[in-house]
């Protein structure tokens, strides 16, 4: 445990978005656990990409994800869904059992803690070791609760309230094409950065028109903008 924990709830309040909460966050909440991989995971967003992958087929992806967050076949997952607190695999199933719900060498052990907002959870933070490493302890899920708190705040006062002042009619997905279509990007160039297609980012850009009531790639940018400038005069 290299990183002090207090730097570590210090360095969460000073993300300003998702895509920095996973590329420094999790980096930093691997080294602390000594975990062998580690994440942040927003249901929403899984939600956003599942979808965009079900054309293709049953993925590696799909199907590891299907068994992570099913209530019915992981009982780590229903610890998290009935009680809201951090859990290792240990607590709730036997190493045999463990293997046949995840047979994953990596995931020999895993620990996983929920991100709650308004009282729902709304997101897992997780860690695994593989089998040569040691198992999670009552200390690590103390301390994953703490790291658990922090997040579940940054959550209810930053990811929250940039998703309302934006417009509770658009999904995650179309949050992302709306920036960078600001950013002046073409559908081919915004298919590219996100990969998707250049034809799903057509149609994703006439849900946004229709359910924002614009008619122009440069309404909707204003729209926006216009929504972000009312928030920050709030607040």
């Amino acid at each position: 445990m290299t990183i002090p924990l207090q730097a570590l709830f210090a360095a969460i309040h000073q993300i300003q978005d998702e895509r920095d909460l996973k590329s420094q966050i999790v980096p930093k909440i691997g080294e602390y656990f000594a975990a062998k991989r580690s994440g942040i995971f927003f249901f929403d967003t899984l939600q956003e990409m599942l979808g965009e992958r079900l054309p293709w087929g049953n993925s590696p992806l799909e199907k590891t994800l299907d068994v992570a967050f099913s209530i019915e076949r992981n009982p780590v997952a229903r610890y998290l869904v009935e009680r809201h607190a951090p859990v290792h695999e240990a607590l709730v199933t036997s190493p045999k059992v463990w293997t046949t719900i995840c047979p994953r060498p990596d995931h020999w052990h895993v620990m996983a803690g929920p991100i709650v907002s308004r009282g729902k959870l709304v997101g897992v933070v997780g860690c695994t070791r593989d089998r040569s490493m040691p198992a999670f302890d009552s200390q690590n899920l103390s301390d994953l609760s703490a790291i658990c708190l922090h997040l579940s705040a940054w959550t209810a006062t930053t990811r929250a309230p940039q998703r309302s002042l934006e417009s509770d009619r658009l999904t995650p997905r179309e949050l992302q094409i709306a920036r960078l279509v600001a950013l002046g990007r073409t559908n081919a160039e915004i298919g590219s950065e996100l990969w998707i297609t250049e034809n799903s980012v057509k149609q994703a850009l006439k849900r946004m028109f229709r359910k924002l009531e614009v008619s122009s790639r440069a309404e909707m940018v204003a729209q926006l903008s216009a929504s972000t400038n009312n928030y920050l005069a709030s607040v």
